[in-house]
């Protein structure tokens, strides 16, 4: 899956992409912020990026991804569930 780093105010609901990002594997970009990610919305006017996902690093600063997510998203979110319940 692809992502790509974006600017969100939440008061406008406004997404952009930020200046000079660049896309990333959403997987590599999990284990950056150690999979402390969380869905914040949907999206529907932003290229083929279908969810706005934040991201805390170990500061709790927060960052803001655009998400093409498809079916590779689910297993993931499963396959780190049954790691946490020592599933693997």
């Amino acid at each position: 899956m692809k992502s790509i780093q974006a600017e969100f105010e939440k008061t406008s609901k406004k997404i952009t992409i930020a200046k000079d990002a660049k896309e990333e594997d959403w997987a590599s970009v999990c284990r950056k912020f150690n999979d402390d990610v969380s869905r914040v919305c949907n999206v529907m006017d932003q290229e083929d990026y279908t969810g706005l996902f934040e991201c805390c690093d170990d500061d709790n600063r927060r960052f803001f991804y655009l998400v093409k997510e498809d079916k590779n998203l689910y297993r993931l979110k499963h396959k780190h569930f049954f790691d946490k319940l020592g599933l693997k």
